[in-house]
């Protein structure tokens, strides 16, 4: 075995200028790492040196791990220094070159997976050889990180006709997953899709779970369809919320959602929170209970979750930061942090913090044994549904407590780096570090999702710092007239991609929409939120639409010149698909603006993309949630008090609109595409009407 070798402290490299956490975290490497930038091409291309490209984000347990490892060994330093020309990524801020390496990893793996280490030849940019995890010695099935470089090198010098091969496949795979032939929307096409959905979302896996709220999102909308299906896509989709709300993935002590349990039963999570899951989760479980599914379990979920947001994850300018990590340092003696210390329980622990009545009905409501269910300790999982006692609620406060080292916290300050972790002077755990920057897509999700929430049970609370965080991005994101995607403490970096319009301008538009019913001096009704929109999608329209082809590009025409492959998304991950948000969105301008422009653009992207549903239906869900606003659009002209009584129930595609004055003795107007309903006079005939207008086709 061959022994680590770290060198001793030496002068940082050029990531100790980045503004990203996750590349910061990489700035006292003997490895001479780049940032992904042009001198940083020409260098390797003059030189004749691999591009080691080498993507990951900031809670990413392994990427921290190959940090510490392989990426800190002297000798793999300096014969990567030697024959290599080190790239570092941060996959948050740069999610379209993220894209494009990630479709080359899992063509030459089968699988993908952060951190993503591939190699890429100089000239041209195209990927020849990767995988994610490289140990510095051999282990877990896989070769040391050394041998690996030094055989890619000799590759590389000695087998050029073997390796323009394989970079001619790879690069004929990525082109050719970008032409899309347009095809026209059939009428069995939205069913299929949505079926779809509830399958993914009914099947039973060893692995991991994941929220996967884009799926059930899709499945949820095929509720109200009479269809004969061979899932019961209400049953999985009220599932999916208890599995969230009652699992071992959200923190039951002090809110917030976990990224993902690494079981099929959601009981141990891996511990990150991520910003984009707590905004789709909130939105989808205040949807449940939008439609009917009265759960405590959700609303209390919701509920903590917002107070997960504001006090620890709300910076005092008003933006959400983008995550926390997984591990944190159990001492200040701790060399190396532990992954969910911050968040388990000794049963000995639990005992010396609760009375025994307390422990016995914990034991009874949540998944609390003397041996644990994570290594010795335990996730908190709940065993049964409904709400928790007076008595029980007052235990999980005692706990709060023990965490956060007081009874009452309003701000949680953000460890911003492992360094201040251990020298703040926390009263109670050290904390996992935070990842404070800002990133527009993500805030989106949760202004949405807080947007939603508001609609559903009124609390002013979420409308507030839903408003105020899209204000923040308003008034701070734009540099010479141009949309960025992320901001550090101040300072803008990086162009706007298309997932960052696409969910800023549905989060401005979910602002609008739940602002309809409030009165016209409240605070809340400052901005108009649809102008805002319209500025925004003006923006987006110039720079990422493609005329040629229909649907948006990932990155804008000024700024892709150094991109493999200009790529449109349309297939859902972790996060829902920009092309799928972008097509809802401009449905949702048509009907909010009678502007048929924006109807004709939607149909557009989402003939442009149509082949892929009909092949590949269970890729792309929010193709399928777009398609539903596309068939089913409805539009609600009402008064504000009507539209504060409507916004309560699940309406999948209904835009409401502040109409004055109605017609006499009416109480709404119902209108689908360029047609309107007879003025509905009662309750009972406005239901039936907006009933009937959500299912004409299907």
């Amino acid at each position: 075995m061959r022994r680590l070798v770290v060198l001793p402290v030496a002068m940082p490299n050029r990531l100790a200028r980045a503004q990203s956490l996750y590349l910061r975290k990489h700035a006292d490497n003997p490895i001479d790492w780049w940032t992904w930038c042009p001198d940083a091409i020409e260098t390797a291309r003059r030189d004749d040196k691999i591009i080691f490209l080498s993507v990951g984000y900031s809670s990413c347990h392994w990427c921290t791990v190959m940090e510490g490892e392989a990426f800190s060994d002297a000798a793999i330093a300096a014969y990567m220094n030697a024959n290599f020309l080190p790239i570092k990524v941060d996959r948050e801020e740069r999610p379209d070159l993220d894209s494009i390496y990630m479709q080359a990893l899992q063509m030459i793996t089968g699988q993908g997976g952060w951190p993503l280490n591939i190699f890429l030849s100089p000239d041209d940019l195209v990927p020849f050889y990767g995988g994610t995890y490289f140990p510095v010695d051999p282990k877990y099935g896989r070769p040391g990180f050394l041998q690996v470089l030094e055989a890619i090198r000799l590759y590389y010098d000695h087998d050029k006709t073997k390796l323009d091969g394989i970079k001619g496949e790879i690069l004929t795979h990525l082109q050719n997953a970008t032409l899309l032939s347009p095809t026209a929307l059939s009428d069995t096409l939205l069913r299929r899709g949505l079926d779809y959905s509830a399958g993914v979302l009914s099947s039973k896996s060893p692995g991991p779970s994941f929220p996967m709220i884009p799926y059930a999102e899709a499945a949820l909308r095929s509720v109200r369809f009479a269809w004969n299906s061979p899932y019961n896509s209400h049953e999985v989709s009220v599932q999916r919320g208890m599995d969230l709300a009652l699992g071992g993935i959200f923190d039951h002590v002090a809110g917030g959602f976990h990224r993902y349990t690494v079981d099929p039963t959601w009981t141990v999570p891996h511990f990150e929170k991520m910003l984009y899951d707590n905004g789709q989760i909130v939105e989808y479980l205040a949807n449940l209970w939008a439609m009917g599914i009265r759960e405590p379990g959700f609303e209390r979920a919701i509920a903590l979750t917002v107070q997960w947001l504001k006090r620890e994850m709300t910076a005092p300018e008003g933006y959400f930061y983008a995550a926390q990590d997984a591990d944190n340092f159990a001492t200040i003696d701790a060399a190396e942090p532990e992954e969910g210390d911050f968040y388990v329980w000794s049963f000995a622990e639990l005992h010396s913090l609760l009375t025994p009545e307390e422990v016995a009905e914990l034991q009874t409501q949540f998944t609390v044994t003397e041996h644990g269910n994570f290594e010795g300790k335990t996730v908190l999982q709940r065993r049964h549904a409904g709400k928790l006692s007076d008595s029980l609620e007052t235990a999980l406060h005692h706990l709060f407590a023990a965490r956060y080292g007081a009874s009452a916290v309003d701000v949680f300050p953000p460890a911003r780096t492992a360094e201040a972790a251990k020298t703040m002077a926390w009263s109670g755990r050290i904390p996992p570090v935070t990842d404070t920057k800002m990133i527009v897509a993500w805030n989106s999700l949760i202004i949405s999702g807080l947007a939603r929430s508001y609609g559903v049970f009124r609390t002013l609370e979420d409308l507030e710092l839903a408003s105020q965080a899209a204000r923040f991005i308003l008034q701070n994101q734009w540099v010479n007239q141009r949309f960025h995607r992320v901001n550090y403490d101040g300072k803008i970096e990086i162009l706007a991609q298309s997932e960052d319009y696409a969910l800023f301008i549905k989060a401005l538009l979910d602002l609008h929409q739940v602002t309809r019913s409030l009165p016209p001096n409240a605070p809340e009704q400052e901005t108009d939120w649809l102008a805002a929109a319209l500025r925004v999608q003006a923006e987006f329209d110039e720079y990422l639409w493609s005329i040629e082809l229909g649907g948006y590009y990932n990155t804008a025409k000024d700024g892709s010149q150094e991109l493999l492959i200009r790529e449109r998304s349309y297939v859902d991950s972790a996060t829902p698909s920009a092309n799928g948000i972008a097509i809802a969105n401009l449905i949702r301008l048509s009907l909010l603006t009678e502007n048929l422009d924006y109807f004709d653009q939607a149909e557009q992207t989402l003939q442009a993309f149509a082949s892929v549903m009909e092949q590949s239906p269970s890729a792309c869900p929010s193709l399928f949630s777009a398609l539903d606003w596309f068939c089913n659009q409805t539009l609600i002209q009402t008064t504000p008090e009507q539209i504060s009584q409507l916004e309560t129930q699940y309406l999948p595609t209904v835009a409401f609109s502040v109409l004055n004055p109605m017609p006499d003795g009416a109480v709404a107007l119902v209108c689908q595409g360029l047609s309107c309903q007879e003025p509905a006079r009662t309750q009972e005939q406005l239901h039936t009407q907006v009933q009937q207008s959500l299912v004409r086709k299907s």
